[in-house]
């Protein structure tokens, strides 16, 4: 591999980012097109059922693709799916090279693309800024590799760990830069997930209000005994409503049917509905990234469920006092081994609050 293999594959992932909002449940993918030291052609994905990234960095370069190289964030797809193979698409416009920063987790590609490419003569190589491509999406690969989705809870706080008084007081913890910072978060995500007992507190909207968002995400309640008001804000606001529930009667899931909601029924556990089953629905509906806003009760149960991936916790300048809510229900511990250990992967000023990424240690069922 040469530095400029590393350059034109960071251009690649530059242009692959661009889809960050719009390619659900596709991956975001980019291409870069090279020949003799020049690029004449290059693009990015940008949503499902349009072309994928090679063929529109093909279209660019015209006949001047015959004999580049292609710099692919995501391997090639070699099958029809919503588009033909791009395999195809390269054969045929006579790249003799191409360099991918990974292979496809997809069961109908994983590696027969560059199989493919390698048999009909094209010099290929994998593995260049590998895992900066796997940054990009997460979910995707999650889904392909485990049937589950990539779940990122999203909670705010107090210094003191409080997320709202007493009472149940919460607006506004965070300042205006982290709120618009959720929405982002938001906006990349393929369902917005929340419980009823939110829902009933606080009447969200759980959509996404930035302009140049094109889609909005599933909206999922998680309501075991079917208490989402018909007339809930959610509900009235454009877009898809999942609601998850333990109640099989058609006659009490009539009115929220009328209401335009989708509805699934799911198993109990001892704690309430079984999460685990949860995700598998949405990783069967195409579900790559889930993003959860919830009160301490389900956040604690996702965590002991093994089903959080990461955690993003936007910590406000405040103090709230002791008798304020706290982030998580867990169980009390016993020892200090028994504690929940967290890896910080980022922590940053948004405005005058503190956002930090952290990863769960360990998993729990």
């Amino acid at each position: 591999m040469s530095h400029d293999d590393y350059r034109y594959m960071a251009r690649a992932l530059t242009l692959a980012w661009r889809g960050l909002y719009h390619t659900d449940p596709n991956p975001r993918v980019g291409c870069v097109l090279v020949k003799d030291g020049i690029v004449v052609g290059e693009g990015w994905h940008q949503r499902a059922g349009e072309a994928h990234a090679e063929v529109i960095a093909l279209d660019a370069a015209g006949e001047q693709a015959r004999g580049a190289t292609a710099y692919v964030t995501l391997e090639p797809c070699c099958h029809h799916g919503r588009t033909p193979p791009c395999t195809d698409a390269l054969l045929n416009a006579g790249i003799t090279r191409l360099v991918a920063a990974m292979s496809d987790p997809n069961p109908q590609v994983a590696g027969k693309g560059l199989a493919l490419l390698r048999e009909a003569g094209v010099i290929v190589e994998c593995g260049v800024l590998e895992a900066e491509a796997r940054a990009l999406n997460p979910g995707f690969i999650q889904r392909m590799t485990q049937g589950r989705p990539f779940v990122r809870l999203k909670l705010a706080m107090s210094l003191d760990g409080r997320t709202a008084l007493a009472s149940g007081e919460s607006q506004w913890l965070t300042g205006e830069a982290a709120r618009q910072d959720v929405q982002r978060l938001r906006a990349r995500a393929s369902a917005i997930l929340t419980g009823v007992s939110t829902v009933l507190a606080d009447d969200p909207s759980l959509n996404v209000r930035l302009p140049e968002a094109t889609r909005q995400p599933l909206r999922v309640i998680l309501d075991s005994g079917l208490r989402t008001p018909p007339t809930a804000r959610t509900l009235r606001l454009p877009g898809s409503v999942l609601i998850f529930t333990a109640v099989a009667d058609p006659a009490a899931q009539a009115p929220l049917w009328a209401a335009g909601t989708d509805i699934v029924v799911v198993p109990r556990t001892e704690r309430d509905l079984n999460l685990r089953a949860v995700m598998a629905e949405l990783a069967h509906r195409e579900c790559n990234e889930v993003h959860v806003e919830c009160g301490p009760t389900l956040a604690g149960a996702l965590l002991q469920a093994g089903l959080v991936d990461e955690l993003v916790i936007y910590m406000a300048p405040l103090l709230l006092g002791d008798k304020a809510r706290g982030l998580f229900q867990l169980p009390e511990l016993a020892k200090m081994q028994e504690r929940w250990e967290l890896e910080v992967l980022e922590m940053r000023a948004v405005g005058r609050d503190w956002r930090v990424r952290l990863k769960p240690m360990r998993e729990n069922t």
